[in-house]
This record gives structure tokens, C-alpha cells and sequence, in this order.
């Protein structure tokens, strides 16, 4: 499998106090998947989307990604995997406020090594015709597929998504979904989306459930659904 995690563990606090974030995550998600993680708040998934992508540090276990050990790494390396091989789109856009659209993704691809060019991008996420434009003067929609072409010009072997349509109206989610689900067609990016929504869990190839810090289902979707078929 392209990511693996073996008997993952993190936790905080000591004795009484003792929280378990992850407690024992064995998991397996292969290349060029949409794997859609599902659990209710302080289930862990967030916590797991972090440690995938090097933000954080696990208690013990480990994390490999195609073949490299990530849970050892050292700072530095981190930081190199981080902006080699992780993109990462968040629920709030984070976006440069008094850059443009084009200028938001062009301070990414400046510090990438093979960056993807920027006016294909803008074309494959419908986002030519705005490039011009200042994040105030896009809905949130439009941001968020900012974000996407930000998080994926620097070309990453696994895109990482936290509730990327929590704030998003049913019409802005749909688009932004076809835009991951064409990202994961076009580019073959990984892509590992969290969410509360069920219903996001029909595009997926896996899904996965998380409680109390311990997967609890991990099965392959046989009745995969295009995005513009789901209930969402």
C-alpha cells in the first residue's frame, strides 16, 4: 500500500488526564485513492490528517509513505516532505488577501521544485476568468478552488483536505468536490478528505470511520458514485 500506518498512537496528558487522540490506527490507503475520512468531532480525524501531512509528531507507531518513513524524520526533513509531497486545502481558505488569484498560487509554485504550470491549472479548475481577481472579490466557492490550485501547483503526491466544503453552501460544495475528483483523475493525486458529511463518503474509494481515536470500519467502495450523483 502507498501510505501505511502501523499501530499509531498519540496522546496527552499523563495518568487521570491521559487522552488518546489515536489509539492503536492500523491503516492502509492505496495510490491514487479518494479516501473520505468520517467521525464526529474529536474522533481523531484531524489529528490523523496531521500526522499524515508532518505537523505533528507521533507517541509511537509509525507512518510510511510510498516506502519513506515519515514519523522519524527530523525537522528538516519535514519540512521537505512537506513542500515536496503535501497539499493541503483547510475549511478556512487562508488565502493573501491583497494578492490575486494568480498571484496566491504563483507564491507557492515560486518555492516548488517541479511545479505544475499555473495557466493549465487555472484552466482544469474553471478559474482563467478570475485570476485577476482579489480573494474579496470571489464567493466562497471560488476561493476554495483558489486553495485547491494553491495547494496543487506545487505538484503533491497526496492532497490532505479538512472539511474543505464546511463552509460552503450545497452548490459551492458540489463544485468544489468535482474539482478534487477531477484533480484525482487528471493528476492521480492521492486525495484524503475529512468531513462530517455522509454523504461526501459515495465519491470515495475507501472510507474509513474513526471513534475515540481507533478506526473503526475501513472498507472499499464497491458503489463508487460520481459527484454530480450524490446527496450532499
Amino acid at each position: 500500500m502507498y501510505i501505511e500506518i502501523k499501530n499509531a498512537v498519540k496522546k496527552y496528558g499523563q495518568g487521570e488526564n491521559e487522552i488518546f487522540a489515536m489509539d492503536g490506527v492500523d491503516l492502509s490507503i492505496a495510490e491514487h485513492e479518494i479516501c473520505v475520512i468520517l467521525g464526529p468531532s474529536g474522533s481523531g480525524k484531524s489529528t490523523l490528517l496531521n500526522m499524515l501531512g508532518g505537523i505533528d509528531s507521533l507517541t509511537s507507531g509509525s507512518i510510511s509513505v510510498n516506502g519513506k518513513e515519515i514519523s522519524g524524520m527530523s525537522k528538516k526533513e519535514l519540512t521537505a516532505y512537506r513542500r515536496s509531497d503535501i497539499g493541503f486545502i483547510f475549511q478556512s481558505y487562508n488565502l493573501i488577501q491583497d494578492l490575486t488569484v494568480k498571484e496566491n498560487i504563483q507564491t507557492v509554485a515560486d518555492i516548488s521544485k517541479e511545479p505544475l504550470d499555473i495557466d493549465e491549472l487555472l484552466d482544469a479548475l474553471s478559474l482563467k476568468k478570475y485570476q485577476n481577481h482579489f480573494p474579496a472579490e470571489l464567493s466562497g466557492g471560488q476561493q476554495q478552488r483558489t486553495a485547491i490550485a494553491r495547494a496543487l501547483v506545487k505538484n503533491p503526491v497526496i492532497l490532505l483536505c479538512d472539511e474543505p466544503t464546511g463552509a460552503l453552501d450545497s452548490k459551492s460544495s458540489r463544485d468544489v468536490l468535482k474539482m478534487l475528483e477531477k484533480v484525482n483523475n487528471l493528476y492521480k493525486t492521492t486525495v484524503i478528505i475529512i468531513t462530517h458529511n455522509e454523504g461526501i463518503a459515495e465519491m470515495a474509494d475507501r472510507v474509513i470511520r474513526i471513534h475515540d481515536g481507533k478506526i473503526v470500519k475501513n472498507i472499499k467502495n464497491e458503489a463508487k458514485k460520481p459527484v454530480a450523483d450524490l446527496v450532499i
